[in-house]
């Protein structure tokens, strides 16, 4: 950016901007090019970056969420990740009364059949989703896997893309509603889910509601933690045809 942009952008003066630009080029924080005059971050930039991607734990992050996710909403937390037989459960923060509770760590959730299943469906690779989903039919009913494949047609992927989180209406477990979003890292991959689950009663899965609302709130903070922009970085995956049971 030249200097007068950076310093329109910081709200001061170009001279003071000017002042500022000297420290850090001094720093390494930033270069000049020096036929265009424009700024632009320089290798101690980098530097900073590569460490604090070194020095981070996503799961102690996504932990630390979970519990105050579950804190603020008196629901059940559930933070999945992509195992080797597709989402699969890896901690559970109780909060409430929760009742006909069978989610634990080591659940694997269908992709189709559960909010956490959805969502993942939605950001994954298509390739992915559909051979996991193959692989579900596949089972027999002795299977452990929570939720049973359903229909998941393009125009749900597309909503749930739309809306940032995934909800569903024939629940694995009838008295129980849940709400589940992504996760995203600084390529914009998708990294894990944030479920909420509760009372369907009490759980308000619609766009809007407070519950989603705190929902993405905590998601977004996560990824932004992991150094996800949403301005600049699209998120990962690719919208999926109709996934039919046949």
């Amino acid at each position: 950016m030249m200097l007068k942009d950076l310093a329109k952008q910081a709200g001061i003066a170009p001279a003071q901007a000017h002042a500022y630009l000297v420290s850090f080029r001094k720093q390494g924080l930033i270069e000049q090019e020096a036929q265009a005059g424009q700024y632009r971050l320089g290798p101690f930039a980098l530097e900073l970056g590569i460490t604090r991607m070194r020095s981070f734990d996503p799961l102690r992050m996504a932990t630390e969420g979970a519990i105050n996710l579950a804190t603020e909403t008196g629901m059940t937390v559930a933070v999945v990740t992509w195992g080797s037989f597709g989402p699969t459960v890896i901690q559970v923060h109780e909060r409430g009364d929760q009742i006909n509770m069978n989610t634990r760590a080591g659940t694997v959730c269908s992709v189709s059949g559960t909010a956490s299943g959805r969502v993942f469906a939605a950001f994954m690779p298509e390739g992915l989703i559909r051979e996991s989903v193959k692989n579900e039919r596949k089972e027999d009913n002795m299977s452990q896997r929570i939720g049973k494949s359903q229909f998941l047609s393009k125009t749900t992927i597309a909503e749930i893309r739309r809306n940032g989180f995934a909800t569903i209406e024939d629940r694995p477990v009838p008295s129980l509603g849940a709400i589940s979003a992504p996760v995203f890292d600084h390529v914009g991959q998708m990294q894990l889910a944030i479920t909420l689950i509760g009372p369907e009663k009490v759980l308000d899965t619609s766009v809007g509601s407070p519950f989603v609302e705190a929902l993405l709130s905590a998601t977004n903070a996560l990824s932004y933690q992991l150094g996800f922009d949403a301005r600049h970085t699209k998120p990962g995956g690719t919208a999926i045809g109709a996934i039919n049971r046949d």
